[in-house]
């Protein structure tokens, strides 16, 4: 029998089940993206519920279609709360880890339950080979999460806080002005093509980093001031992915320089951004930092680190 390890993930905007083998060979990746209306800037969770309970059972037919008559499962990870703390709680997770829970005692295997930053960062190892070493800084930025933290990989993962947002997260931010430029929800790969177009004449938006600490809401006003003058939207979009990127790369260089920790591993949506990974990793690598970025396929919401949590816990 071939052993086989479930990942499932069901945060805001992506259901998603993946499949790994005891080899650590991903068999299948199912997602389906969560439908926002046009104008829209998100779901309220009941709706983010509905719809991975609609999603699963296809995404789910899906993925035993593919895998062979002699595969089993061995072992289920699953996205059950936002971040890895006791108060960490999200009604969207709860359709994942009931499934979870069920395919669990059908299948008489063991299942292990993570936060879905601990999916991001256990994918982020898996697709880009690394870091393999106890202590690291990890960075998470998407459209919920701006955040720097100190991780620790033995048995199990300890994730520590170092900084984050005050306000807006990038995601949020990239959201924002995409939804004001007309461009649809989600934002960030069709603002990424509109600023590939306005490289050359970029508007400069302040960068308010202070520390560990990052805010995008006085950025955000800049922005909308803006575009209401109608500011060039390819230029908005490429000043917007300067911002971020500098705000990001700034976090991080204040946390290596606090830690002395160099291995730094970034996940997020947000940071699937070509430019922005250039832009990072160009600053990074001057100051002797060792970045680890995964394929872009698998910095956005996947459950491949879900899978890989069930593997090698």
């Amino acid at each position: 029998m071939i052993r086989c390890f479930l990942g499932i993930d069901t945060s805001c905007y992506t259901t998603s089940v993946a499949v790994l083998t005891e080899a650590g060979e991903l068999l299948t990746d199912s997602r389906k993206l969560l439908q926002v209306k046009p104008g829209s800037r998100g779901l309220a969770q009941s709706e983010m519920v509905f719809q991975h309970s609609r999603n699963l059972p296809q995404l789910f037919e899906d993925v035993f279609l593919h895998l062979q008559a002699e595969a089993g499962i061995a072992g289920i990870g699953v996205s059950a709360y936002p971040r890895p703390l006791p108060t960490s709680y999200m009604p969207a997770f709860l359709v994942g880890e009931g499934y979870a829970k069920v395919l669990a005692a059908m299948q008489k295997c063991k299942l292990k339950r993570i936060s879905h930053q601990e999916n991001h960062i256990g994918a982020g190892i898996w697709s880009a080979g690394g870091p393999f070493i106890e202590e690291f800084l990890a960075v998470h930025v998407s459209g919920g999460t701006t955040e720097v933290v100190h991780v620790i990989h033995k048995e199990s993962m300890a994730v520590t806080l170092l900084g984050t947002s005050c306000d807006l997260h990038a995601g949020q931010f990239v959201d924002r002005v995409g939804v004001a430029l007309g461009l649809p929800f989600p934002a960030g790969p069709h603002l990424e093509k509109l600023a590939a177009a306005g490289r050359q004449k970029k508007l400069v938006l302040p960068v308010a980093v202070q520390g560990l600490h990052v805010s995008f809401s006085g950025p955000e006003t800049h922005v909308m001031r803006l575009i209401k003058q109608n500011a060039d939207a390819a230029a908005v979009a490429a000043g917007v992915e300067v911002c971020i990127a500098d705000s990001i790369y700034k976090m991080i260089s204040a946390a290596v320089k606090q830690t002395q920790i160099f291995h730094v591993l970034l996940v997020g949506g947000v940071t699937s951004n070509t430019f922005i990974r250039q832009y990072i990793t160009e600053k990074l690598t001057a100051e002797q930092v060792k970045l680890y970025c995964p394929q872009k396929q698998f910095s956005g919401d996947n459950a491949v680190g879900a899978a890989f949590f069930a593997l090698t816990s």
